[in-house]
């Protein structure tokens, strides 16, 4: 393992589904970090459901501004340009299918691409978020999470276990030990991360994968 994290090589995997000229929406958590790693000459508006329009990178310590939080509570910077507004407009903006991406994390995924992140029954959560009307609402889902949970058990199911934020909504999971597609039948293992071969990452997903013909291995 290099000197970079595991939560860094995916953030910077993830940043490689950004299209230039697009709004993307990220979520609480991991996704967050992806905006320290796009690319200089990619032009990408990054949005907060609580009201934020042209988000920048993490602020360094004489940067922070504790009014300037993204909807995670994190504080964040505002590139030139960036405008405010109301949460209401916010979310007719995510429901009115004007953002292109959006990067979430996941607690579960499943074969078909329903998604479960938003809580663990019997935890206390201080409400859904915005997820729900995020993963209807953007045109492309992608989802960022370790492969597996701390007990070492799949994250990558045939079936939820956990309540749903959406069902039939992910397009691609990146995990730490690989990057899978939704397909119309299943899931399919396009890109095997450093240091994983691919039996292990199918002994690791409880779900059934196919092998894209096009599989590459050691991508980030």
């Amino acid at each position: 393992m290099d000197k970079e994290t595991v939560r860094e090589r995916i953030a910077k995997r993830a940043e490689k589904e950004i299209v230039s000229g697009s709004y993307v929406n990220l979520g609480i958590g991991m996704p967050t970090m992806v905006a320290n790693y796009i690319q200089d000459g990619k032009q990408v508006v990054l949005q907060s459901e609580n009201g934020l329009l042209g988000i920048g990178k993490s602020p360094l310590k004489e940067e922070v501004d504790p009014d300037l939080i993204n909807a995670g509570k994190e504080t964040v910077t505002a590139q030139k340009g960036a405008s405010y507004f109301s949460n209401a407009e916010s979310f007719a903006m995510i429901r009115g299918e004007h953002i292109d991406l959006a990067i979430l994390g996941g607690m579960e995924v499943s074969e078909a691409g329903d998604l479960a992140n938003w809580m663990i029954p019997g935890k206390m959560i201080k409400g859904m978020g915005g997820a729900m009307d995020i993963v209807h609402g953007a045109k492309k889902i992608v989802i960022i999470m370790d492969h597996v949970n701390k007990k070492g058990e799949p994250k990558i199911l045939k079936q939820c276990s956990l309540p749903l934020t959406g069902k039939n909504v992910v397009n691609r999971v990146i995990t730490d030990r690989a990057v899978i597609e939704v397909i119309n039948d299943g899931l399919m293992l396009m890109e095997v991360a450093k240091g994983w071969t691919v039996d292990e990452v199918i002994a690791s997903t409880e779900a059934d994968l196919k092998i894209s013909e096009d599989l590459q291995t050691g991508t980030y």
